[in-house]
């Protein structure tokens, strides 16, 4: 077999495990949410342990994707995803045997480990294979495929009492469980870090300039700062507001007068949005209309949460509003998914992708946490909505300064 063929063998390889990492970690990070009715009949948590329960993983994810990202610049991208989905599902399917809210918030939290250890190896493992000039649209492509797994548990819910909540754990736990070992065997190792750590010790003079492997403070030097800190600032506020809205929006709707399956029916169609535009961004970040995608991306996701703040409470309307917004939330964490492994080289690689899905992971915790405050204070549907909108818009600026950054550290550096 030629070096072409098995090159593209391993790029076929590479992107059906990572699409399929991505969606067994939509069923998992969006099974709270779904499930938050049969949890409130069973166990009737008050605001403030919802709120903590829906932050649980996220609090899982961000140890998990500082720990995986560091490991994985000195053992490899594949071992530790493999053991990342491993550990996600054996703790998703200890979740379905939680007898209190305690016992909930817990296994939760050890399941985001492993889901916040497999996020950016997914994304570094993409990122490094293939050709380089389609990283960004590879990288958004395979994330598509997490809000597609949202769907499937949000379809999932619809179809099952509410009491049955359970199921939704065992899903998450059993595919993923099936994938890992398959994986371990399958899975080829990521050509660019073989090459980093196939290579002959460096003199100090070729070593210089080059980023020592899994070095933290690395993501900070060589005229890295700047483009860290709008990285991990858009993280942060981005996942905040896709993190609220994944675990609150069915609540807020219910709250809005919709029934439980018309509510389920608008968080299925803002996954299927989301990943409809996270394909589409992927293909035009190829192209030449990355610039305007990116500008339209940013400039309508203030817009669409207006739009649903202010708009009455009937079916069609909503559920074409949470589409939309559906788009332009998943199409900007797409686009901030695409940036990450492009921002930082190979031998750094791990664990800057690793810190900024952490650092969004704070504001995953943040999310649901200030959702349940502001239900608790009283707020309705539409004044909560109106409260994130500061939000989304400086979020929506540092990802606009990020993209610039990037480009301009890829101009400079060609």
């Amino acid at each position: 077999m030629t070096k072409t063929n098995t090159d593209s063998a391993a790029l076929r390889a590479t992107i059906v495990f990572c699409v399929l990492t991505a969606f067994c970690e939509g069923i998992d990070l969006q099974a709270a949410g779904v499930a938050a009715a049969g949890i409130g009949v069973e166990f009737k948590p008050t605001s403030g342990q919802f709120g903590t329960f829906f932050s649980a993983s996220t609090l899982g994810l961000f140890f998990g994707a500082l720990i995986g990202g560091r490991l994985a610049d000195s053992i490899g991208r594949k071992k530790v995803l493999v053991a990342s989905v491993a550990l996600f599902g054996v703790f998703s399917l200890l979740t379905s045997f939680a007898w209190s809210i305690e016992s909930l918030v817990i296994t939760r939290a050890l399941t985001g480990l492993g889901l916040g250890g497999a996020l950016p190896m997914m994304l570094a493992l993409v990122a490094e294979t293939g050709p380089l000039r389609q990283q960004a649209g590879r990288v958004a492509m395979v994330y598509a495929m997490t809000p597609i797994g949202g769907a499937l548990i949000s379809l999932l819910s619809m179809l099952i009492a509410a009491t049955q909540w359970r199921t939704m754990f065992v899903v998450g736990g059993v595919v993923p469980l099936i994938l890992a070992p398959v994986m371990a065997f399958a899975l080829p190792e990521s050509s660019a870090f073989q090459r980093i750590h196939a290579a002959p010790s460096r003199s100090p003079a070729d070593a210089a300039g080059v980023p020592k492997s899994g070095s933290f403070m690395a993501i900070f030097s060589g005229g890295r700062a700047l483009r860290t800190i709008f990285l991990w600032t858009s993280f942060f506020l981005g996942l905040l507001l896709l993190y609220l809205l994944l675990n609150w929006l069915p609540t807020l709707l219910t709250s809005d007068g919709l029934t439980r399956a018309e509510a389920a029916g608008a968080q299925i169609g803002f996954n299927i949005g989301g990943a409809l535009a996270a394909i589409l961004i992927g293909y035009l970040l190829n192209g030449r209309l990355k610039n305007w995608a990116v500008v339209i991306t940013f400039v309508s996701l203030p817009i669409l949460l207006v739009i649903l703040a202010k708009s009455p409470a009937q079916l069609a309307i909503i559920c074409t509003t949470v589409f939309f917004l559906g788009c332009a939330v998943i199409a900007a964490q797409a686009f901030l998914y695409a940036m990450a492994p492009a921002a930082y080289p190979t031998s750094i690689r791990g664990v800057g992708v690793g810190a900024a899905v952490a650092m969004g992971r704070i504001g995953s915790i943040a999310g649901p946490k200030l959702g349940g405050m502001l239900k608790a204070a009283g707020h309705s549907p539409s004044q909560l909505l109106m409260d994130l909108l500061p939000i989304v818009v400086a979020g929506s600026i540092c990802a606009l300064l990020l993209a610039w950054e990037v480009r301009r550290a890829a101009f400079v550096k060609s």
